[in-house]
Formats: structure tokens, C-alpha cells, sequence
């Protein structure tokens, strides 16, 4: 069992604490789903059927991505990048009216966080495959950083939120302002194609000949999408600044050291110095089999935000160890046998290491596939134990409503 017997009673202790500063979100975006949105959808609708029915858009457009370009690296039909914008719309849409319809129905409660947060970590790589194939990044170390980066923003609001108690976006964040960038990236996509965010930004953007002489030949050459991911390093950098600081600020306002919470950043950052070492070492990985191998690390990654989300709602210690980073570890040591084995012979002169057991093959490909099922499989178990614990005990259902909410005219009457 994922959750203690002891821990379940801190669940009705819960209470959903969120800061918002996006100006686009208070004075645009909201105002939409609260007064002409949230109508579509009937009080005998649970909020987490909202949330999994916007999730569905993503998965859709997924699925079209890898019927059409599933080497991440040709252009599509025009109508398919516009679904894409408009699949990640409305998933963004529905995922911010779960919280009012919620609170409409009386709903509100810890499984809402869970089941919410959880679909967001896997929509996170989802997305990332959708947008290296838009941009056509194809199976790359690019594609590959654009997943360390998105998923490290969302590892780092949930790690900062386990210890501040309170999630936290600010006047630009990747939920508002992120997910509209990206829509805006389709539906222009749609108008020009992926291979135009391949040219050079500033020779395309008209920038005048006699500027251009006067920046250097490497940033002359730079097209679109590495302007973004430049972009998107220094915001990630950022980003894990102002978390760790809100952190350190809130341990210390508890009289608590810093130390321990700081740790707890450790287990996302050992896993991606593994990654990489790994795929360079096969890089049969990274150029043909980059797609099922980025699944099974989302996967992961959601398993890893599950337990770390589940460890705040129940007020239990941070979930260091993940299980399924241990298939990380050991692809990692079975390809590097085999280098060390060389480098040793050829600086020390005396050969050590062990041989590889998977070699660079398709007993590698089917290790990667193995692990991608164990992932479903590890994940998968977490997510029924976890929802069943929670609905047993509240006495409620993940994705019909068991006890409607009684209007107060309807309460008199009765």
C-alpha cells in the first residue's frame, strides 16, 4: 500500500492553497471559465472526469503526431499542428474548470490535487513530443533537453509546494502563459509549416543586412527553436533559484534547517546526469527509439510527482527512492562496462570493467521497451492503490459524484 493506515486521517485536513499573479489569468483567462466556460459542464459532472476528459485532447493529439511524423523530424498536414493548438486549448481549459466545478458541486477535497497533478506530469511529456515534432527537432539531444527542462519545472512547483504547503505561479508561468505560447506555435505552424522554425530567426525576422554584419556568425546562424531552448535554459535557471529560495525561506520560518528539503532536488537531478550518460553511450537509443524511451521516463517522472504529491497530502516524509529509476541505473552501468574497459586499457594499460550484457542492439531496444512496461505496470498499480485508499476513506468516487451537494433552498424544503 502506497498510503499508511496511520496517514490517511491528514487527508481531511487538507486544504488547497494557491498563489496566482498572472495578469492573464486574473483579468482574461478566469473571468472566461468561471462565467461562460464552467456552464458546459452539468452539476452531475465530477470534477475529475473534467480533468481527464481535457486530458484526452492531448492524448489524441499525441496519437496523431505519431501516425503523421513519428520520427519527430517531417512536416504534417496543416489541419493536424492546428488541433494540436486547439487540443492543448481546450485541455487547458477543462484542467482550470475542474477546480470550480468543484467547488459548484461541493467536490473539493485532496484527490482532486492528486488526480489533477498526476494527469499534468504525464501531459508533460506528451506534450514534449508533440512540440519536437512540430518544430521538427527530431530524435535528438534537443528533444531530449526540452524534456530535462519541462520536466523539471514541473518536478520543481511540486517539490517547492511538498514544503511551502502552497503552489505557487508567477506573473508568467508555464500553466498560463507557456500553454498559450504554445498554442499560438501550432496554429502559426499550421500557417508555415515545422521546417520554417528551422531558419534563422533574425535573417527571417527582416533584421536589417547591417545589423546582422555586427552579430557574431554564431548567433547569426540560429534558428527559432534554439533561440527558444537558450530562452527556456535561462528561465529554467531561473525558476530553480526563486523555488529553492521560497523553500529556504519557508524552512526557516518553521525553525527548520534547509538542508534536508534542498535534498530532496537530488533524486530529479542524479536521474537526468544518468540519462544523458547513458544515451551517449547508446546512441542507437537516442536516434530511433528517443520516443518510447522519453515515455517510460515521464512515466516515471509522474510516478516520482505522485508519491512526492501524495507524501504532502497525507504529511508524510519526502519520497526519496523511486523505484523505476533503477532501470536508468542499471542501462547506465550495463553500456558503460564496456568504455571503461577501453579507457582503462588505453590510460592504464590493464583492462577493468565487466562486458555488457544488452550490447548495442536489439536486446538494448527490447531492455528499453521492458522498461517503459515495467513503468505502466509500477505506475499504474500506484495510481488504483492510491485512488482507491482515497475514496474508501472519504467515503466518495474518483469520477462520479456519490453525494451531491444540497442547495440551500433544497435543504429547507427537505
Amino acid at each position: 500500500m502506497y498510503i499508511r493506515q496511520s496517514k490517511l486521517r491528514h487527508l481531511k485536513e487538507y486544504q488547497y492553497s494557491g498563489v496566482d499573479h498572472s495578469l492573464v489569468s486574473r483579468y482574461i483567462l478566469k473571468p472566461f471559465y468561471t462565467n461562460v466556460f464552467i456552464h458546459v459542464f452539468p452539476m452531475s459532472m465530477a470534477p475529475n472526469l473534467i480533468t481527464l476528459t481535457g486530458f484526452f485532447f492531448v492524448v489524441v493529439n499525441f496519437l496523431t503526431m505519431l501516425w503523421y511524423n513519428p520520427t519527430l523530424d517531417r512536416d504534417c498536414p496543416a489541419w493536424v499542428y492546428a488541433s494540436f493548438g486547439l487540443g492543448l486549448f481546450l485541455y487547458q481549459t477543462f484542467d482550470a474548470c475542474d477546480g470550480t466545478q468543484a467547488r459548484r458541486t461541493g467536490q473539493s477535497g485532496p484527490l482532486g490535487e492528486l488526480f489533477d497533478h498526476g494527469v499534468d506530469a504525464i501531459n508533460t511529456t506528451l506534450g514534449v513530443v508533440i512540440f519536437a515534432g512540430t518544430v521538427n527537432l527530431g530524435q535528438s539531444w534537443a528533444t531530449l533537453l526540452t524534456a530535462f527542462a519541462s520536466l523539471c519545472a514541473f518536478y520543481l512547483t511540486t517539490w517547492e509546494e511538498y514544503h511551502t504547503g502552497t503552489l505557487y505561479l508567477g506573473l508568467v508561468s508555464g500553466p498560463v502563459e507557456g500553454v498559450l505560447t504554445l498554442c499560438a506555435v501550432y496554429f502559426i505552424t499550421a500557417i508555415k509549416g515545422g521546417s520554417f522554425w528551422q531558419r534563422p530567426m533574425l535573417e527571417t525576422l527582416g533584421v536589417p543586412s547591417s545589423i546582422l554584419e555586427k552579430v557574431p556568425e554564431l548567433l547569426r546562424g540560429i534558428s527559432f527553436v534554439h533561440w527558444w531552448l537558450v530562452y527556456g535554459g535561462l528561465m529554467l535557471g531561473f525558476n530553480i533559484v526563486q523555488s529553492s529560495l521560497n523553500v529556504i525561506r519557508a524552512r526557516r520560518a518553521k525553525g527548520l534547517p534547509a538542508a534536508p528539503a534542498l535534498a530532496g532536488l537530488l533524486p530529479f537531478f542524479l536521474t537526468w546526469l544518468a540519462i544523458p550518460a547513458w544515451l551517449s553511450l547508446r546512441p542507437l537509443i537516442l536516434t530511433q527509439h528517443l520516443v518510447p524511451f522519453l515515455f517510460f521516463v515521464g512515466i516515471a517522472f509522474a510516478y516520482q510527482v505522485g508519491l512526492i504529491i501524495v507524501s504532502h497530502l497525507t504529511k508524510s516524509s519526502f519520497p526519496f527512492l523511486n523505484v523505476l529509476y533503477l532501470p536508468i541505473l542499471v542501462g547506465l552501468l550495463d553500456a558503460a562496462g564496456p568504455w571503461i574497459r577501453d579507457f582503462t586499457a588505453f590510460y592504464v594499460g590493464k583492462a577493468f570493467g565487466w562486458r555488457s550484457a544488452l550490447g548495442d542492439g536489439e536486446f538494448e531496444t527490447a531492455y528499453v521497451f521492458a522498461c517503459l512496461g515495467l513503468a505502466l505496470g509500477v505506475h499504474g498499480s500506484f495510481v488504483v492503490d492510491v485512488i482507491t485508499n482515497i475514496c474508501d476513506y472519504l467515503d466518495i468516487w474518483c469520477l462520479t459524484i456519490k453525494h451531491p451537494k444540497v442547495l440551500a433552498g433544497e435543504k429547507k424544503k427537505n
